[in-house]
């Protein structure tokens, strides 16, 4: 379970994806973000899965790779589906106990809420699968640039979304290799109801946050011993330029975003 967790990661291919300028990414998944969330009907639903996939078969990441990452949310998607299928007022009532209650609406809730949250997670996990840490700092720096101007650190706040980023699949690890060291002494991690197993995963905290720590302080004295002193003067080895396929990218981007609005405009959900 700990190892299917995907966002964070990076997967090495040779795709068009793979080849965007980072901002092209960045911009897009904030779109793709937007759009998810703002989709209200079967054709917008449709947009957006046609859009998912398609990117997902651009970027040449294998489909489970990908899907693997929804295994690490699965208690999150039931306990958001029973809440919304349970606690919906809606004008047909199939089923009916106390203040419970199954509706018309809430079914329809359940499904779309459900269907965000799996959309949300493959779409960010598929920007970080196609794009490195180094890249995504230099993309988040340069477009919060004009951000300095009113002495917004924004090469501090980069250099942190990176390492934490970084940190996410060396956690993950951590976790793992501790997990493992613990079973073989008799710890049960996989036995029991949704309770029990939350506070077997107590024991884990502790020398998860030890190594955290650790880790923290040997990158800040690494950082410390080579002198660095935030970005004001740095230069860059290989600097961003945008080219034509990125530029062909931010149009099919928009084009979309307006697709998915007027689609939630003129087709809704069925009533």
């Amino acid at each position: 379970m700990i190892r299917d967790i995907t966002i964070g990661q990076y997967y090495p291919a040779n795709s068009v994806i793979h080849k965007l300028d980072p901002r092209v990414k960045l911009f897009a998944t904030m779109i793709y973000i937007i759009g998810l969330f703002c989709f209200k009907g079967v054709l917008s639903l449709g947009l957006i899965a046609l859009f998912l996939f398609a990117m997902v078969r651009l970027s040449k990441v294998p489909f489970k790779f990908i899907v693997k990452g929804l295994k690490a949310i699965v208690v999150l998607l039931m306990i958001t589906a029973t809440f919304n299928l349970l606690l919906t007022p809606g004008e047909t009532v199939f089923w009916h106990w106390k203040s419970l209650q199954i509706t018309d609406t809430g079914i329809t809730n359940a499904v779309v809420m459900t269907v965000r949250l799996m959309f949300l997670i493959i779409g960010t996990s598929l920007m970080t699968l196609t794009t490195t840490p180094n890249q995504l700092t230099d993309a988040l720096e340069t477009s919060l640039k004009p951000l300095t101007k009113i002495h917004v650190p924004v090469h501090a706040i980069a250099m942190m979304m990176s390492i934490a980023l970084r940190f996410i699949p060396i956690l993950i690890e951590e976790t793992d290799k501790i997990m493992k060291a613990q079973m073989a002494r008799g710890a049960d991690f996989e036995h029991g109801n949704i309770i029990q197993r939350a506070k077997n995963m107590v024991p884990l905290l502790v020398p998860l946050f030890v190594s955290a720590f650790r880790r923290a302080d040997e990158l800040a004295m690494a950082m410390e011993a080579r002198c660095y002193n935030g970005g004001e003067g740095r230069t860059k080895m290989k600097p961003l330029v945008y080219q034509t396929k990125d530029r062909v990218a931010y149009v099919i981007v928009l084009l979309w975003l307006a697709l998915v609005i007027a689609a939630r405009i003129l087709v809704p959900w069925p009533q």
